[in-house]
């Protein structure tokens, strides 16, 4: 049956469109437009995921089943994980948030708990430092922004 991914791809297609939306209501950076701004990696992602949404509506696969046992489930757990991990990311900040997105999906891929969250956290420093130092992209602190320089 095709229509599983038919249906999939359809529904990814209106999270493309509201995604790529998203991205224009980004304030404008200071300064005026710049050809990268903080817009520009969430567009890009809106762009890959319609065009491979597109993709399975055109060409499905001729043998699939929509995975209703454990695996499932675990689908649902990181789409929820993912949901809130968007909710958050102003209140919390970049490094928690990505601590605890990050840190639950390792553990739900069969990590240790602490291990798990002891990765996130890594992940969550390094993409932070990278984009604020390396990017010159500021990510919101959060409950951390005691932490801010300057």
């Amino acid at each position: 049956m095709t229509y599983n991914d038919r249906i999939f791809g359809i529904l990814m297609i209106v999270l493309a469109v509201a995604y790529g939306w998203g991205t224009t209501q980004f304030p404008e950076p200071f300064g005026g437009s710049e050809a990268v701004g903080p817009d520009t990696f969430p567009r890009l992602l809106a762009i890959v995921l319609g065009l491979s949404s597109l993709y399975m509506v055109v060409r499905p696969d001729p043998d699939n089943a929509w995975p209703w046992s454990r695996t499932g489930i675990e689908l649902i757990i990181a789409v929820v994980v993912l949901v809130l991990y968007a909710m958050f990311l102003q209140p919390l900040g970049f490094i928690i948030s990505t601590t605890l997105a990050v840190g639950t999906l390792c553990w739900r891929m069969g990590s240790r708990p602490v291990k798990a969250y002891i990765i996130g956290a890594i992940s969550g420093v390094v993409v932070y430092l990278v984009f604020n130092f390396a990017l010159d992209l500021a990510l919101p602190l959060g409950v951390l922004s005691f932490l801010e320089v300057g």
